[in-house]
């Protein structure tokens, strides 16, 4: 009797400790790499992947074969539920903040060598050719279709899509109860409840250094985060230089033109990716000033804004919520 006493406290803990096991996926996706970290018995590897690969079909201009690709190539007015919800958020953003973030932006994007297509360096006629096409109002959704009102209007989702991305998997584990994650695409990043070290999890945000490989990272600050989605834009990683003269991958709607605005680096904390995503391009594009207001008058939006000032110092800017999960040195 005593031996079966120890042979069922001997199984009592193995499954407390099945029930404890944090698990850990990563891979490519998106053009970029995915780190995804989770408590659970179950291993989800399969499911995480197909989660994201749901964003590839619908929203990949990449893919000739997704929503959106066959949406620009004008071979169908018809989209899938996964790219309504994008266009959704997409156009709240829009006029939020005054067109600074436009997915229809797509044409100026290829133009300037960021896109599906490899160009470089238009000339300024063929930018104002372009800013025809650009500009939300341009489309209309009507229940599953969405219909061209100018012809010639290509959408590119990148800044939202990665942040979907990491939206759905989170939506995943909710789903199935998971309730400690970390799921990060690219450096856009969503959390719930504590790491495997039982505290929040600790996520950095990166000092703006020009760095294209990504070699040579680090840390302006680190945030303490129990809850919600952290997303960063900032012209660092993505751009070239031609005589001498930096091309940021970050195009202005507004202008056509690569941003060449103070901010070097905007990092954004909102409820979901995909928000923290669109807001995190947009405020590259207006600038530290209007940025700031549109944060101050969103109380679900918090931000950290790392801009040069008018003496070329580098400064940072810091929500006051945000403020408070700064992990101290």
């Amino acid at each position: 009797m005593k031996k079966l006493g120890i042979i069922i406290c001997g199984l009592v803990l193995m499954m407390g400790c099945e029930r404890n096991i944090y698990r850990f996926t990563e891979g490519s996706v998106y053009g970029t790499v995915y780190h995804v970290s989770y408590q659970s018995e179950v291993d989800y590897t399969v499911e995480i992947r197909q989660e994201m690969e749901r964003v590839n079909q619908s929203l990949s201009m990449f893919n000739k074969e997704s929503v959106i690709a066959r949406w620009n190539r004008g071979e169908s007015e018809r989209v899938d539920s996964l790219f309504v919800t994008m266009y959704e958020k997409a156009r709240e953003v829009y006029e939020a903040t005054g067109g600074g973030f436009d997915i229809t932006v797509a044409p100026l994007v290829n133009a300037w060598g960021f896109g599906f297509k490899n160009e470089k360096l238009p000339s300024d006629g063929k930018i104002d050719s372009l800013l025809q096409y650009v500009g939300m109002d341009k489309v209309q959704l009507e229940g599953v279709r969405l219909v061209k009102l100018v012809e010639g209007v290509q959408i590119d989702a990148s800044s939202i899509a990665k942040g979907l991305g990491v939206d759905l998997v989170a939506e995943f584990f909710d789903r199935e109860g998971v309730q400690n994650y970390m799921i990060e695409i690219g450096g856009e990043i969503r959390v719930k409840g504590e790491s495997n070290k039982q505290r929040p999890w600790h996520i950095g945000v990166d000092k703006p250094i020009d760095d294209a490989a990504a070699a040579n990272r680090e840390l302006q600050l680190v945030l303490a985060l129990r809850e919600g989605a952290l997303a960063t834009s900032g012209n660092y990683r993505r751009f070239y230089v031609v005589d001498g003269k930096k091309y940021s991958h970050t195009i202005n709607p507004r202008t056509g033109y690569p941003v060449q605005q103070d901010i070097l680096g905007a990092s954004v904390y909102a409820p979901t990716c995909m928000e923290a995503d669109a807001y995190a391009t947009a405020f590259m594009v207006l600038g530290t000033e209007e940025a700031k207001r549109i944060v101050k008058d969103n109380p679900h939006l918090e931000a950290c804004f790392i801009y040069q000032n008018k003496q070329g110092e580098r400064e940072v800017w810091m929500s006051d919520r945000l403020k408070t999960l700064v992990l101290e040195e």
